[in-house]
């Protein structure tokens, strides 16, 4: 049986993961993500007791994609100070001789809900990850839709919500974009308690919908994709995606001819495995290249 490797490198833990040739997980272990010297070890050991052909791995960005670059398979610019810079591939080569898909970590969900998911029989997606950061990733026709390197949906900028003209934001590149005002550290931060303590009828939710909202509706009129998909641990509050879709319409305010917008925007729909499911398919790939 062949077996496959996958790695989805989040802002707060690794899930590391075997898979076989139906992308069904054999065995999967979660390592936090705390410094290079510290997670990478126990990634290499994890993968060192199985015969896996070749690997996927979907990473928390700024990333370089560019194959052609000197950096190519590298973390470039990411807040987390301990891994700029990290050439991810070159740690993963250094014990395995086998070939390495690299894309984000967001490209990897989006591609698992289009193998085995919500996304499987469309022809257009985009997905974003609304978690410790947001990222967003795009495709059509089965391939990604990138340039020089990948999206950074995550970092648009957005209207600022009347009653929110006085939060600064969290972002430490541009303070009060979408990351800045919607990720979960910038929710944590603008209520002074975790998200999890928040109550459903607060007034920040609103807040966070409309700047998601916004997200999905510029990314309509750029993209035009089938299907918008929120995952991420912020989207876990079960009543925040029909707030948001209640901000969608007045937002769009019937500009744009579109699906109900309960089948247009959706969650995941693969129990928070898209991640690794999407990653053991670009490596299936990869060893079939």
């Amino acid at each position: 049986m062949k077996l496959y490797g996958a790695i989805e490198a989040g802002g707060t833990k690794f899930v590391c993961a075997v898979g076989d040739d139906n992308l069904t997980v054999i065995e999967s272990v979660s390592i936090p993500t705390t410094e290079p010297t510290e997670t990478m070890p126990k990634v290499i050991e994890f993968f060192k007791e199985h015969d896996i052909i070749s690997i996927g791995i979907g990473s928390f960005g700024p990333i370089d994609i560019n194959k052609e670059s000197d950096t190519y398979g590298y973390i470039t610019s990411t807040p987390k100070t301990a891994w700029k810079n990290f050439d991810f591939i070159g740690a993963i080569k250094e014990h395995f001789d086998i070939p390495v898909a690299f894309t984000t970590d967001v490209n990897t969900s989006l591609y698992g809900e289009f193998k085995k998911g919500i996304a499987k029989d469309i022809n257009s997606a985009v997905y974003y990850t609304v978690g410790t950061g947001i990222g967003g990733g795009a495709m059509v026709g089965g391939k990604f839709v990138q340039g020089y390197s990948h999206p950074e949906m995550g970092h648009m900028t957005v209207k600022i919500h009347e009653d929110d003209q006085s939060f600064e934001g969290k972002c430490p590149f541009h303070g009060n974009c979408l990351e800045g005002v919607a990720s979960g550290p910038a929710i944590e931060k603008r209520a002074g308690i975790s998200a999890k303590e928040i109550k459903e009828d607060s007034k920040d939710w609103d807040i966070v919908a409309y700047y998601i909202a916004q997200a999905a509706l510029n990314t309509t009129l750029m993209l035009s994709p089938e299907k918008i998909i929120f995952g991420g641990g912020v989207m876990h509050q079960n009543h925040l995606l029909s707030k948001i879709h209640k901000q969608f319409e007045l937002l769009n305010n019937d500009y744009i001819a579109l699906p109900p917008v309960e089948e247009y925007i959706v969650s995941p729909s693969l129990n928070d495995e898209q991640g690794i499911i999407g990653c053991l398919a670009l490596a299936q790939n990869e060893n079939k290249a």
